[in-house]
């Protein structure tokens, strides 16, 4: 039933590798029992590399979906886990000898950073940030430092017409999630400019695949048809999205530790603009070949305040300086999530 990550080293030959991940480094994976973070630690892991990752498993959303995830690789060999918060630990002590840093670890969503939750966002994605970078500083860390590898996100651009959007784009973000995110990969470029410490921040586009956080969109709408429940659609579906499969994510946080300056930021997307609509009758589709007798209907809502109307990455920079390129097409990527989902779900009865 699981969908292991190390797979997005099939086609991806070691010259295309940084070095320093071929060497079977330490590494340290933040926010680990996540989305993104859980199929990264599974390559890294493929690598040889030796994994020290940290996550506080918050209750952001169901955290045994965490356990479930930290359960594909927790048992390795060359796996620490540490169920901490990256602000209550000592950061040099965390960090110290590692090689790259992977800094996965957020407090997630654009809705919900909205009110009284705004102290979360700025406590785990801006303090929870400087307080690594400032440990990087440190000789134990910043001797065998390589690269300080931070998730960011397109949010940070806000809702644009002038697309595909590249990085020298002015950032205008349209939420406090996307104004936090912001902040923390500015505090990537500060360190990197004022005290060495090599950074690269990768902007996502709408990341998608198996293990999905159930908050997010595909996620929802496929659960919500395993219940028999309509789709809430919020807007009118003509929306669009470039959506990345989470394998070409995990290969962009593998090639950003080679990047070529002291300090980097990057779009990473899926290569193509999609529309809400056109996801879903595609889902529709491949659910339909899992589960014949699910037909979902609609339920169009309106549209909600922070959601962006339209995203969609420029990828010349980082094709260029790094050589990645989605791999996984959009119906290949949603095909492998859908067929997830359902047999998750028929595991569970």
């Amino acid at each position: 039933m699981d969908w292991r990550c190390d797979t997005v080293l099939e086609g991806m030959p070691d010259a295309s590798l940084p070095v320093v991940l071929t060497e079977s480094p330490r590494v340290v994976v933040t926010g680990c029992a996540g989305f993104i973070g859980s199929h990264l630690c599974e390559a890294l892991l493929a690598l040889g590399c030796e994994v020290t990752g940290i996550d506080c498993v918050t209750d952001y959303y169901d955290t045994s979906l965490k356990r479930e995830n930290l359960a594909t690789f927790c048992d390795h060999p060359r796996m620490t886990f540490l169920e901490r918060d990256i602000n209550d630990v000592d950061a040099v002590e965390l960090l110290a000898g590692a090689r790259a840093v992977f800094h996965l670890a957020a407090q997630a969503g654009v809705r919900a950073s909205w009110g009284g939750q705004f102290g979360d966002y700025l406590d785990r994605n801006v303090q929870a940030t400087q307080r690594l970078l400032e440990a990087c500083k440190d000789p134990s860390v910043a001797e065998g430092l390589v690269r300080f590898v931070y998730s960011s996100s397109s949010s940070i651009y806000g809702d644009r017409t002038d697309l595909p959007v590249s990085e020298a784009a002015l950032p205008q973000p349209f939420s406090p999630y996307g104004v936090t995110k912001l902040a923390a990969e500015h505090l990537c470029v500060l360190y990197g400019a004022n005290f060495g410490v090599p950074t690269s921040s990768l902007r996502y586009f709408t990341v998608y695949g198996p293990r999905q956080r159930p908050d997010m969109a595909f996620r929802k709408f496929l659960e919500a048809a395993l219940d028999g429940k309509p789709w809430l659609v919020y807007g009118d579906g003509s929306q669009t999205r470039d959506f990345t499969f989470v394998a070409d994510a995990v290969r962009a946080n593998l090639l950003a530790v080679g990047a070529p300056h002291p300090w980097a930021v990057y779009n990473v997307g899926g290569g193509a603009c999609i529309t809400l609509t056109e996801a879903l009758e595609m889902m529709r589709d491949y659910l339909g070949e899992e589960a014949p007798d699910l037909v979902p209907t609609i339920d169009y809502q309106n549209r909600v305040e922070g959601d962006v109307r339209d995203t969609w990455a420029d990828p010349s920079h980082i094709h260029d300086e790094l050589g990645y390129k989605a791999a996984v097409p959009f119906a290949e990527g949603l095909r492998r999530e859908v067929a997830w989902v359902v047999a998750r779900r028929r595991a569970r009865g």
